[in-house]
């Protein structure tokens, strides 16, 4: 399992991951799952990737390597594509056939075995930053104001804090701070999400890589955040009204 954030702000996009993947509680391992491609001056596009480890390591691997094949057949890709439309449409049918292949070549029965599910964010030059979340099937949904951050992956515990605490006008530094909150309060209830955690905070009309972190177990700040707010929630409760009894 893993959980996966991305939010749109009027200032820009932040994407955070975890990196723990596991079969089992003897079986844990940490993988990278936030991609970052850039053609500086003209499009950022990141990937977050949650669900079977092989399907989104392929789907990564494809992406990638149609972005340096000089193939006719490859020459529209994440970053010649006219649009993060575009952008998550391609992305999604990679998705979409690496998923149908899988399932081709085995003989394992069970529930979508192979399912994965993607968020994408970036900017493409003339036009405003656009964040997307790709479902298995290829489809997906754009965030839009109504609803202006994604998650996926093991989503129940965290989501509660960004329901109640996010703002699209917030600044970066706050979005940062509100995810950390959001991360920690999973880790502390799910052993499959996990520490290092990586960020990438886009700025709107960079174009271009923006602040890249990754956040590991021996963090001052994220310890800090982990401390304080466990303090902080047991104080609210403390300060709220006695329930009668009688």
């Amino acid at each position: 399992m893993t959980y996966c954030v991305g939010l749109k702000l009027r200032r820009g996009l932040v994407l955070m991951s975890d990196t723990r993947t596991n079969a089992g509680v003897d079986n844990i391992s940490t993988f990278k799952k936030l991609f970052v491609w850039e053609s500086p001056g003209e499009r950022s596009v990141t990937i977050l990737t949650a669900g079977n480890l092989a399907t989104t390591q392929s789907v990564i691997s494809i992406l990638d390597q149609h972005t340096k094949d000089q193939d006719a057949e490859s020459a529209r890709t994440i970053l010649t594509a006219s649009s993060m439309f575009t952008v998550a449409q391609l992305i999604g049918a990679v998705l979409r056939d690496v998923i149908a292949r899988h399932s081709q070549e085995t003989v394992v029965k069970a529930e979508c075995p192979f399912s994965a599910t993607l968020i994408v964010g970036g900017q493409v030059k003339g036009e405003e930053p656009r964040l997307f979340l790709i479902y298995p099937e290829g489809n997906f949904a754009e965030a839009a104001e109504d609803t202006p951050y994604f998650q996926t992956g093991e989503t129940k515990y965290g989501r509660p804090i960004l329901v109640r605490a996010f703002d699209p006008d917030m600044s970066f530094e706050d979005a940062a701070k509100l995810l950390m909150v959001s991360f920690d309060s999973t880790i502390k209830a799910n052993l499959s999400v996990g520490l290092p955690l990586d960020m990438h905070i886009y700025r709107t009309g960079s174009l271009r890589t923006g602040i890249c972190r990754r956040i590991t177990p021996d963090d001052s700040y994220f310890e800090m955040i982990s401390t304080s707010w466990g303090e902080s929630l047991r104080q609210a409760v403390a300060a709220l009204p006695p329930y009668m009894l009688d």
